[in-house]
């Protein structure tokens, strides 16, 4: 027996959104507080007060947002919180993601510097840092860096969600696949040259 034919549904459509960054990938790119104190340790650079800048950060949004709670009404007051810890989460991202770089380049420089067959990597004169042991001490400094970035922005999302009541979550705005890249944009007018 033949089925009777069903209205079909029009198909939806599937919007990508634009990933946001998460605190989760911050903390996988930026040193821990016990990584940060090593990297100090080795390096004899200051010891950073992780708590302190956590604390901080975090007294920082909550007193923002109590100045501003009579001029903002609730849902202005989440969107303004969400941008500044939004910032604040992509600032540290950008700067372990830049560690993480410092620290390649650190190992491959080291690892060239102990084959003994290579000239151009050989440490300076006497009293002065070779190539490998700057670049080490440059990804030191960078790791402390990111880590101090990663604490701000842990008190920033920690004051998000005392003052909003909820977790934070990155804004994921719909991508529109219809608009034209830069690179589609740049292409076309490079191409519109040629006639």
């Amino acid at each position: 027996m033949a089925k009777p034919a069903t209205a079909s549904r029009p198909a939806s459509k599937v919007v990508p959104l634009h990933k946001g960054t998460t605190l989760e990938m911050v903390r996988l790119a930026c040193p821990d507080t016990t990584q940060a104190a090593r990297i100090s340790s080795s390096f004899g650079l200051p010891l950073l007060d992780s708590d302190g800048i956590r604390d901080t950060h975090l007294q920082l949004i909550a007193e923002t947002a109590s100045a501003l709670s009579e001029g903002l009404k609730e849902r202005a007051m989440q969107i303004h919180l969400q941008r500044i810890v939004g910032a604040y989460v992509g600032s540290a991202h950008g700067a372990g993601q830049f560690y993480s770089r410092a620290v390649t380049e650190a190992r491959d420089a080291t690892a060239k510097a102990a084959c003994d067959a290579r000239d151009e990597d050989v440490d300076g004169p006497v009293g002065f840092d070779g190539p490998a042991q700057r670049k080490r001490e440059f990804a030191a400094d960078m790791g402390l860096q990111a880590h101090a970035l990663r604490m701000a922005a842990e008190g920033a999302v920690a004051a998000y969600e005392q003052v909003v009541g909820e977790r934070w979550k990155p804004f994921e705005r719909p991508a529109d696949p219809s608009a034209p890249t830069l690179d589609r944009k740049a292409a076309a007018v490079q191409m519109a040259v040629f006639g």
